[in-house]
C-alpha cells in the first residue's frame, strides 16, 4: 500500500477559497444565512455563470453535457494519460447551507487557480466537475449527472423525470440554457476521481480530527409508501374511520424502532427517514383517504438493510388489516454499498498524514457523486468536520481552517495522482 505522498509547493489559497464560497452563496442567499439554490432553477443557472466566469479566468475549457453537467478541463503534458478528475455539485436543498457540495467545487477551483498562478503542467490532464442535480431535491432520485455518466441511470429516464409539480427534467435543463452536446458517457475514461465534502455529521468534531478519509458507502434503499383510507367528517366517531393519516402516523412511529433494532457488525445501527408527506383531500376537517410519503433506508450492512425493508413491510401488512386501509410499499431506487479505491484511500491518508492533519477512515453514510464514480472508475472522497453536524440545513457552517485542511489534502491526492511534469528546457 502507498503511504508516501509529497507536500506540494502550491500557492494555495484560503482566503481566495473562502471568498469564493461567500461570493457564490450570495446567490439564492436566504435570511437565516443558508441558500436555496436548486437544481435547474434560474439561481442554479446564475450560480453556474458565475463557476464559468471563474473557471475560463483561470484559462480552463468548459464543456457541457447532455444532461446539464458542467466540465472543465486543463491540459496536461501527456495528454494519453487518462484525466484526474475532481467535483461536486452546486445545487443545494431548498434551504441548505453554504458548503454541502460547494466546498468541493470550489476547493478544485483553487487547485487550478494554484496551479495557473504558479504556471505548474500536471502529467495527466485535469477536470473539474459540477455534476446536474447531486441533491434530488427538486428532481428525484439525487445524482443525475453522475448517475447517467458512470452508465447506472438511463439518460432518457434522467431527462423525463418530472418534479413534483409536474415539470420535466430536460425541459427544465433547456429553459435555463444548460443542456450542452457532450455524452456523459465520456466521463467514465477518467483516470481517478476525487471529492472533498463536509462530513454532514458529528464524527470528526467531537473526536477532534480534521480530515475522514472515507473507505466505503453504506447501502440504501428509498421506499414510496402509498396508505388508502376513506374520507370522513371530522365530526364523525373515532371507531370505524378508516384514516389513511393515522395509519400512516403509526408505520411512520414504528420506524426508529425498526432502525435502531437492525444491529449489524461494530454495533452499527441503520438508518430511517421521512422527508415529503402529502395528504389528500387536504381539507382541515376531513379525514385524509389517501396519504403518500417517501422513506429513506439506509445501513452498513446489507442483510440488515434488508431485513429493515422485511419488517416495514410486515408492519404495514398488520396496520392495514387492523384499520381497514391499504398500505402499498413500493421500492423506489436502491445502491449497494460501495468501497472507494484502495489505492487512491492510502494516497488521501498518506496526505493527511504528511500535511499533519489529524484523520481517521471511516464509512459515509451519506450518498454523493464520488459514491456513483467509484461503481465504475477509481474514486476517493475526502471529509472535513462541520459544526455540530449540521447539514441541509440553513445552520450549516464550518471554519476557514477545516477548510483549507481539506484543500490541501484534496490538492496533494489529486497531484500525486495526475503527476507533476519536469520543468521544460530549452527554447519555448
Amino acid at each position: 500500500m502507498e503511504r508516501t505522498v509529497d507536500r506540494i509547493n502550491l500557492p494555495l489559497s484560503q482566503v481566495r477559497l473562502w471568498d469564493s464560497l461567500m461570493d457564490l452563496a450570495r446567490i439564492g442567499a436566504l435570511p437565516n444565512g443558508g441558500n436555496d439554490r436548486q437544481a435547474l432553477t434560474d439561481r442554479d443557472a446564475e450560480g453556474r455563470a458565475l463557476f464559468q466566469r471563474w473557471g475560463e479566468a483561470t484559462g480552463l475549457t468548459l464543456t457541457v453535457d447532455r444532461v446539464g453537467t458542467m466540465i472543465f478541463r486543463r491540459p496536461g503534458r501527456d495528454p494519453s494519460r487518462k484525466p484526474v478528475a475532481i467535483g461536486s455539485h452546486l445545487d443545494t436543498q431548498p434551504t441548505g447551507g453554504k458548503f454541502d457540495g460547494p466546498l468541493g467545487v470550489l476547493a478544485g477551483l483553487e487547485i487550478m487557480r494554484a496551479l495557473h498562478e504558479a504556471g505548474i503542467e500536471t502529467e495527466a490532464p485535469l477536470l473539474l466537475i459540477n455534476w446536474c442535480n447531486e441533491e434530488g431535491a427538486r428532481f428525484a432520485p439525487p445524482m443525475s449527472g453522475s448517475g447517467v455518466a458512470m452508465g447506472i441511470v438511463p439518460e432518457a429516464d434522467i431527462l423525463a423525470t418530472r418534479d413534483l409539480a409536474g415539470h420535466v427534467f430536460g425541459d427544465a435543463l433547456r429553459r435555463i440554457g444548460w443542456q450542452g452536446t457532450a455524452d456523459p458517457a465520456a466521463l467514465r475514461e477518467i483516470g481517478a476521481y476525487f471529492e472533498l465534502h463536509i462530513e454532514q455529521g458529528k464524527r470528526l468534531e467531537e473526536a477532534g480530527l480534521t480530515i475522514g478519509v472515507v473507505d466505503r458507502a453504506l447501502a440504501q434503499i428509498w421506499y414510496e409508501i402509498t396508505v388508502l383510507g376513506e374520507e370522513a367528517h371530522a365530526g364523525s366517531p373515532m371507531a370505524g374511520r378508516r384514516d389513511a393519516m393515522m395509519a400512516a402516523a403509526a408505520l411512520i412511529a414504528s420506524l426508529e424502532d425498526i432502525a435502531e433494532t437492525a444491529v449489524g457488525e461494530g454495533g452499527e445501527r441503520g438508518r430511517a427517514t421521512v422527508g415529503v408527506l402529502k395528504a389528500e383531500p387536504a381539507s382541515r376537517n376531513i379525514t385524509p383517504g389517501r396519504v403518500w410519503f417517501s422513506l429513506d433506508t439506509r445501513h452498513g450492512d446489507t442483510a440488515q438493510l434488508e431485513a429493515m425493508g422485511t419488517r416495514i413491510r410486515a408492519r404495514a401488512d398488520a396496520l392495514a388489516a387492523g384499520r381497514g386501509v391499504t398500505i402499498q410499499v413500493s421500492e423506489f431506487w436502491r445502491a449497494p454499498p460501495t468501497p472507494f479505491d484502495p489505492v487512491l484511500v492510502d494516497r488521501v491518508q498518506a496526505a493527511a498524514e504528511a500535511r499533519g492533519h489529524a484523520w481517521t477512515r471511516m464509512p459515509t453514510a451519506i450518498y454523493h457523486d464520488a459514491v456513483y464514480c467509484a461503481r465504475a472508475v477509481p474514486a476517493a472522497l475526502v471529509f472535513c468536520p462541520c459544526h455540530g453536524g449540521i447539514s441541509h440545513n440553513e445552520a450549516e457552517s464550518i471554519t476557514p481552517a477545516w477548510a483549507v485542511a481539506g484543500l490541501e489534502v484534496l490538492a496533494d491526492a489529486v497531484l500525486a495522482t495526475a503527476g507533476l511534469a519536469a520543468p521544460r528546457t530549452g527554447p519555448a
